[in-house]
């Protein structure tokens, strides 16, 4: 059997599981797909043990998603490393070579645009963009975001010397795609804005929404990462002054798509799957 997992810390909550069962069982693919709770520390451990326990069932250890806090860590694990993945210095994909290397991508930016494009029905060519944060979630998506066409956008963090480590890494792929990229403190963010990606913690922390309500344009989509009762907070406030709100299941089933589409070269029908998956948990399942 081909083995796969969700490894992080915590784990336990991971949908991940669910996703991709569904996806092996609409694209008739054999898997086994599970949670790996990792220790702090010891993730390189964690990889090596997931597969050596693996070939020692007989099964095959073929890839795994990471999330917080090791996406740095499975970043300096890689022998491989995908452009997108180099850039935003954070990885979400491992995928284990027949000759026993790793390769590494980052499929949350690509997650992040094909929910906001295909099942938000946003397009994102031309818009202007705030993206509130600057950490490894932010970076992830800085690039695909840039790639959709994006004309402006906006880093803004609550420390700006880090908003501007990522707007200078990202320097060159704008210039490339003509986009105007700007660094700003939280509360000096120039403007208002047609698309807002709220990548901080605030919502998992329950902290207050961390920009103004000026940045929101009259019907701007404004996108929670989190979904949940997480994001309930950022999606009130959206809604409360005029926007469109939108939490992070969507980028969610739209990420694992694109991890089980390295894996196993198969696109899975993702907006079934968020659709099925949206129903259940309105149901309380």
């Amino acid at each position: 059997m081909d083995l796969y997992c969700v490894m992080g810390n915590p784990v336990e909550h991971s949908r991940s599981p669910r996703i991709h069962a569904r996806f092996a069982e609409l694209c008739g693919q054999q898997i086994d797909y599970g949670r790996l709770l990792i220790p702090l520390g010891a993730f390189a451990e964690g990889i090596a043990a997931f597969r050596r326990e693996a070939a020692e069932r007989g099964d095959s250890a073929r890839g795994c998603n990471i999330t917080v806090p090791f996406k740095f860590e499975a970043a300096a694990l890689a022998q491989h490393t995908s452009e997108r993945a180099l850039l935003a210095q954070a990885v979400n994909t491992l995928r284990f070579g027949a000759d026993g290397s790793i390769h590494a991508d980052n499929t949350d930016g690509i997650g992040l645009v094909n929910d906001i494009v295909r099942n938000a029905g946003v397009p994102l060519a031309g818009k202007e963009l705030l993206l509130i944060g600057a950490g490894g979630a932010a970076a992830g998506v800085l690039g695909p975001l840039l790639d959709a066409g994006a004309s402006r956008i906006v880093v803004a963090n609550r420390t700006v010397d880090k908003a501007v480590a990522v707007v200078r890494r990202h320097a060159a792929l704008a210039l490339g795609h003509g986009a105007a990229l700007e660094a700003w403190a939280l509360d000096e963010v120039p403007g208002s804005f047609d698309v807002v990606v709220n990548a901080t913690a605030s919502s998992l922390a329950g902290d207050a929404v961390p920009v103004s309500a000026k940045v929101l344009r009259p019907g701007a989509l404004a996108v929670d990462m989190m979904y949940g009762p997480a994001a309930a907070g950022f999606m009130a406030w959206a809604k409360a002054h005029g926007a469109v709100p939108r939490d992070g299941l969507g980028m969610l089933v739209e990420q694992a798509a694109e991890s089980f589409d390295i894996w196993r070269g198969v696109r899975p029908p993702s907006a079934q799957v968020l659709g099925e998956l949206r129903a259940s948990l309105a149901a309380g399942q």
